[in-house]
This record gives C-alpha cells, structure tokens and sequence, in this order.
C-alpha cells in the first residue's frame, strides 16, 4: 500500500481532496469541476477510498464521495514539528512588511 504522502502527492487526487473540502460530491460532479474523465476520477477515487481520504454512499443512482478527515490529521500531525522551520520565516516577513508599511516613501508629494 502506497504511502499517505505518496497518494496526496498526485496532483489530480489532491484537486479531488480540495473539492471533497467544501463539501460532498458525486463522480459526475468530480469529472465536471475537473474536466477529467469518468474513468480517471474512478481511479483516483478507489485509490483515496483505499487509503481512508474519501468514503462513499449510495444515493438513487450515484455514488456521492466525502473527505473523511482521519488521514489528513495523521499528516497533519507528522507535519507539526517541522512548522516552526517554516513558522519562523512566514513570522519573519510580516515583521518585514509591517516595516515597509511604517517607512516613510521615498519621492512622496509632499
């Protein structure tokens, strides 16, 4: 079985996750929003149910796909000690643009 980092790190199932964010969604949906084939979507779609992103149900006659946050948060987690490598440079500039903001502009009308 493939690793978390290595299904979210195709392109075409992180757009599908990102879809799955705001809300629940069909395979026809999925194809539409993302100009892919019905077969692709399919492919992505078992692939993240596999691997527990997504889970499915039946409603009528389509299957309609929701993000099941579980994964994610184990990435997440992993993720968190490497945030304050990242965390102190974003810190960093905004010190820096707040300073632009206060600097008085060169070549103002005055």
């Amino acid at each position: 079985m493939e690793s978390s980092f290595a299904i979210i790190a195709e392109p075409n199932r992180r757009a599908i996750l990102s879809l799955l964010a705001s809300s629940e969604r069909s395979v026809g949906e999925i194809e539409r929003r993302l100009r892919m084939p019905q077969t692709s979507v399919s492919k992505h779609l078992r692939v993240l149910r596999e691997a527990g992103f997504v889970e499915s149900r039946v409603e009528a006659q389509r299957r309609v796909y929701r993000l099941r946050p579980e994964p994610l948060m184990e990435v997440d987690a992993w993720l968190a000690p490497f945030r304050l490598f990242w965390t102190a440079h974003v810190d960093a500039l905004e010190r820096h643009l707040d300073r632009m903001e206060q600097a008085p502009r060169k070549g103002k009308n005055r």
